[in-house]
């Protein structure tokens, strides 16, 4: 088990490499392997053995880690989280030349908070599929941070009310971002043929998904640096916490299948084959039960004993605007874990499915804060309905509290990512699951 400074440490080292789904995927397969958890591909016939360790991924932004039971699986143990933020996303052709200016046009991917992208330094990454110099097609992650753009914000002198109206921002013509101007160019290559002529050598880009993100490290901040600043906190932070619970605890169980899935494309609805809509998660269930030899009997019988954690980013109070949380549902930066419920079931939780979080917490001291939208305000979501939607397993909603949520620069308190860590453990190691007699 790694120490609180450690832990952290290694939380802020996987946001700083991390800019994209495709690079966070890469970074927590490369761990996975590094503790012997064997790669696998959903293209080719799988040989799965018992108390193993295995690792496969989904078009390079999604994945799943389990570790296979001494005997044929009666359970699973699985918790689950997404890979994507909110961004700002590179259009397919997206030099746009005008007013001696080269910029880049971007689509808004997501629900960030479009202002705090604004008067920023700004890397690229992404993937990008090429032709190499032998006309061969390949594909490698990107992460272009040598030539920084920025989306500058018309000056006040110019937008007089900015301050008293608040800004409005046109998404089409507002957002195009800076990077160079036409007088210094040299060539007639594109902006992003020179970045990534810098880099390999090709003959033709073929297509690309490229996000914007944002150059600051990730950085401790606050007395005591008892707070987290960074990007893409909403999930990551999850991501790495599951990930770290995994590895942690990757002894197998007797006749439970210990699992973690990151979907991509949660925060646009989750509806692509690498979302939780997928049947990514279905399909390497199934895989596992037939290596047991199993039936398909068997395999609802798993599904309908089993248990989900969806684990996301939960809204902390925030202090300067305490009137927008429930005055007896305030979890607050540093409390602990959050449980989200809501009625219109935007998450989960319910009291059955809540019991065996609620149990193992209490076991291991750590506590629990609880959190519902006001009545006047919409709740959001999570990958946790969709999949208990999916397949009936039980769910539960966590997560860490945090403030500014979809912004290009987030906050979280330290220790309750460290907590978040010893509950993710700890309902990996427990031999025996919490739930209510029959």
């Amino acid at each position: 088990m790694m120490k609180h400074d450690a832990l952290i440490q290694n939380l802020m080292a996987f946001l700083n490499t991390s800019p994209t789904a495709w690079h966070a995927v890469n970074n927590a397969t490369q761990q996975l392997v590094q503790s012997n958890f064997l790669p696998l591909s959903d293209k080719h016939r799988w040989d799965i053995q018992p108390e193993q360790r295995y690792v496969v991924s989904r078009n390079g932004s999604s994945l799943c880690a389990f570790i296979t039971p001494k005997h044929p699986p009666k359970r699973l143990r699985l918790v689950a989280s997404h890979t994507d933020s909110p961004a700002l996303k590179l259009k397919p052709l997206p030099e746009i030349r005008k007013n001696h200016a080269i910029l880049l046009g971007v689509e808004v991917y997501g629900s960030p908070l479009l202002t705090s992208w604004l008067n920023r330094d700004l890397g690229i990454a992404g993937h990008i599929f090429y032709k190499d110099m032998h006309g061969k097609v390949k594909e490698t992650l990107v992460d272009f941070d040598q030539y920084p753009v920025v989306i500058p914000q018309l000056a006040i002198h110019l937008d007089r009310e900015v301050n008293e109206k608040g800004l409005q921002l046109n998404k089409q013509d507002h957002l195009n971002a800076l990077a160079g101007l036409e007088g210094s160019w040299e060539g007639s290559s594109s902006f992003l043929e020179s970045l990534l002529h810098e880099t390999i050598e090709f003959k033709q880009i073929l297509s690309h998904d490229l996000l914007l993100y944002p150059l600051e490290k990730a950085r401790l901040c606050g007395y005591k640096n008892s707070l987290l600043s960074a990007y893409r906190i909403d999930s990551l932070a999850s991501v790495h916490a599951a990930l770290t619970a995994m590895i942690n605890q990757s002894e197998p169980l007797n006749d439970e299948i210990k699992m973690i899935v990151f979907w991509d494309n949660e925060e646009v609805g989750s509806h692509t084959a690498q979302g939780a809509d997928s049947p990514f998660f279905s399909q390497i269930l199934e895989r596992i039960v037939a290596g047991f030899k199993g039936t398909r009997e068997d395999y609802f019988c798993l599904l309908n004993s089993s248990s989900c954690i969806s684990v996301d980013l939960a809204h902390a109070l925030h202090p300067n605007y305490s009137e927008k949380h429930d005055p007896q549902h305030q979890p607050f930066l540093g409390g602990g874990v959050v449980l989200k419920s809501n009625a219109q079931q935007r998450y989960a939780t319910s009291a059955q499915s809540a019991l065996p979080l609620k149990m193992i917490a209490a076991q291991k001291h750590l506590s629990l804060q609880t959190f519902v939208s006001k009545n006047d305000i919409p709740c959001g979501t999570t990958i946790g309905p969709l999949q208990a939607a999916q397949t009936g397993m039980s769910t539960v909603d966590i997560g860490c509290g945090q403030l500014s949520m979809h912004a290009c620069r987030e906050l979280m308190a330290c220790q309750d990512h460290i907590d978040m860590v010893n509950l993710l453990s700890a309902l990996f190691h427990t031999a025996h699951w919490p739930e209510a007699e029959d």
